[in-house]
Parts: structure tokens; C-alpha cells; sequence
């Protein structure tokens, strides 16, 4: 069964970075465009990041910009993201998710009814 999984998340003090990993099992992260996605009880979930199957092309909420960085370790079949300088706003439950193709521009990318495969999610929680 194809299953992803988050992990990486916490509690960090404003300004404070964490990096959060997505890991696959059942399947090969390199078939897929990654995105990570965040949600916060009460709203919709929320596009962060996404990254293509090759890895050449990355997207972003403007919210993270320069703050958060997607990158692919195709050895290890891992997605991290990188998170910098947080803010009490980017507390969410994030979650990973495998796109239904492969190349992907930034209007795809950012469409959460295009990913399936969905992981169960990782809590950062950024205190002022």
C-alpha cells in the first residue's frame, strides 16, 4: 500500500527553524511532484511548497518565501523541508502529499485536489 509518512515536526521559538521530512513506502518518491500542504483546525489545508518528480522545479506559498526551502534525497526516497525563520502564523499540522502527475506548473502545484497519498501529518507549533 502506498503510504506517506512526516515527520520532523515540534516546538520552536519564533525565529527558529525545523525541517520537516516526508518519506514513502510502497512507492518511489521520484515518480511523483511533492507538495507539502499545512492546516490548522477550522480552516482549509493550505499550500506550502511543492517540488517536481526530476527535482528542477520548486514553487511556493508567497507566505514562505525565502523562508522555506523543498528539496528532494532521492537516496534515501525523502522530501524535506527546510523551515527558517518562523513565525507564530506557520503553526499547522503539515502534511506531504504525491501529486497525480508529474510535471506540474504553479497552478497545479498549489491545488490540494490533486495530490492523493496523503501522510497523517506532523504538528509545528511556533511560540511568540
Amino acid at each position: 500500500e502506498a503510504q506517506l509518512v512526516e515527520s520532523g515536526g515540534g516546538l520552536v521559538q519564533a525565529g527558529g527553524s525545523l525541517r520537516l521530512s516526508c518519506a514513502a513506502s510502497g512507492f518511489a518518491l521520484d515518480d511523483y511532484a511533492i507538495g507539502w500542504f499545512r492546516q490548522v483546525p477550522g480552516k482549509e489545508r493550505e499550500f506550502v511548497a511543492a517540488i517536481s518528480w526530476t527535482g528542477g522545479a520548486t514553487y511556493y506559498a508567497d507566505s514562505v518565501k525565502g523562508r522555506f526551502t523543498i528539496s528532494r534525497d532521492g537516496a534515501k526516497n525523502t522530501i524535506h523541508l527546510q523551515m527558517n525563520s518562523l513565525k507564530p502564523e506557520d503553526t499547522a499540522v503539515y502534511y506531504c502529499g504525491g501529486h497525480r502527475y508529474r510535471y506540474i506548473n504553479a497552478i497545479q502545484a498549489a491545488a490540494v485536489t490533486e495530490y492523493q497519498h496523503w501522510g497523517q501529518g506532523t504538528q509545528v507549533t511556533v511560540s511568540s
